[in-house]
């Protein structure tokens, strides 16, 4: 199962070098940003699953930071809770009222801030704004954003993948979530390269949904189907990638053969 995905944007080496080595050793995959600039870049492209970001920064502060998360698609939903070495409640009601999920102040009990990185991801499961095998924004959500997106001229595509059942039938369902991260990260990857800022990227049942404000969205659907099919390839055996798919109920009179993962795209006819 894929790792939950911290990142820490702070400046104080110390700091973040004790928390990066504690939440590694909770099995958290860990990114850090020392400036405001390098950490919103890092948010676009790591898409952590929760950000820990402190509100003194050398560039920016953090409001200023949260700000420009909330204001991009692919950011707009993480969860961020603030830390700061300031303890007026002034600053915590002001984090709090433009949106952060927690706040907290320095110095601060290491296994509170886990127990408070671990309460935002669930809540944020729990009341279904993402998808926790992907940490893609999901149901009512995914609604809300692709009709406002559709009436604004947004092109529209619902990524699924082709033979997954297959594989999840021989290789088991945990292989197959690892898979749905994967392939949720291929789109994300590709979205952020070739994308905007405004472009969103959700999941709704089995398909992936991106809406982009891109002219060229044939180059964007080409991207993502040839890269996932490059690298889809390391969830199999060397004896399935050889004969380039797999054989389901081998020696039985249902066995048939089913090739190797791919990505088919829908366009809904919504589309003006």
């Amino acid at each position: 199962m894929s790792k939950d995905r911290l990142l820490l944007i702070e400046d104080d080496f110390d700091v973040a070098e004790m928390l990066l080595m504690y939440f590694q050793s909770h099995d958290y995959e860990l990114f850090h940003a020392d400036t405001g600039e390098e950490g919103i870049e890092l948010a676009r492209k790591a898409f952590p699953t929760v950000i820990i970001l402190d509100l003194m920064l050398p560039d920016m502060d953090g409001y200023e930071i949260f700000t420009q998360l909330r204001s991009m698609s692919l950011t707009k939903f993480m969860p961020v809770i603030f830390l700061t070495q300031r303890d007026e409640r002034a600053a915590k009601v002001r984090g709090l009222e433009i949106g952060a999920d927690d706040y907290i102040t320095k110095p601060f009990d290491i296994d509170e801030l886990r127990l408070r990185v671990q309460r935002s991801i669930r809540r944020a499961t729990q009341e279904n704004l993402h998808e926790p095998r992907t940490g893609l924004p999901t149901g009512a959500m995914v609604q809300e954003y692709v009709t406002k997106r559709r009436e604004d001229g947004f092109h529209e595509l619902h990524f699924y993948i082709e033979n997954f059942q297959a594989y999840a039938d021989v290789y088991s369902f945990m292989a197959a979530n690892d898979v749905v991260a994967h392939a949720a990260k291929t789109i994300r990857d590709v979205v952020v390269e070739m994308g905007s800022d405004h472009d969103f990227v959700g999941i709704d049942g089995d398909d992936f949904v991106v809406m982009t404000a891109i002219d060229d969205v044939e180059s964007l659907e080409i991207q993502c189907k040839k890269r996932f099919s490059e690298q889809v390839k390391t969830f199999y055996t060397f004896a399935d990638v050889e004969r380039e798919g797999i054989i389901l109920h081998e020696g039985e009179e249902s066995e048939r053969f089913v090739g190797l993962m791919t990505f088919g795209v829908l366009r809904p006819a919504v589309q003006q």
